[in-house]
């Protein structure tokens, strides 16, 4: 699989640390000016990069967000998607938070993902979340590997 770097919301981008809430975190994709409404085939990859830490009982939900502002809002942006609860005792290198076909619809200009904290803040952790159309041959490898 050949990924775009345009498509690509974050590349080991470390987990809010702020208390539960919802946080934009990674980049964001500029659909243009027309937005999107044909999405046929389209998914959204989202891993651990680096596991999970928290002083509590974190729990992790990623959700895909569209605004007309590259600065989504965590309040009033679309959201399209929304990945369950995950326990951060789950949150491990290389493990999926979700890999799943986008959701027909209105898209806003910008497309990003929100990072949905519950009961209690993360330590550390980072992800990897992008676009493909290809999402089950996608496999990472350690940096080092040859």
């Amino acid at each position: 699989m050949i990924m775009d770097s345009r498509l690509e919301f974050a590349d080991a981008v470390a987990l809010n640390t702020g208390a539960a809430g919802t946080y934009l975190i990674g980049s964001q994709v500029d659909l243009g000016t027309d937005g999107v409404n044909d999405v046929d085939g389209l998914y959204l990859v989202v891993n651990v990069d680096t596991a999970a830490t928290s002083g509590g009982s974190a729990t992790l939900q990623i959700s895909l967000a569209s605004d007309d502002t590259a600065s989504i809002s965590t309040t009033t942006s679309t959201i399209h998607y929304t990945s369950p609860a995950i326990a951060v005792a789950s949150l491990t290198a290389g493990y999926f938070v979700c890999k799943v076909e986008l959701p027909k619809g209105t898209y806003e200009r910008y497309l990003g993902i929100l990072q949905v904290t519950g009961t209690a803040a993360f330590t550390a952790g980072k992800i990897n979340a992008f676009l493909t159309n290809d999402p089950y041959t996608w496999k990472s490898f350690a940096d080092a590997t040859n």
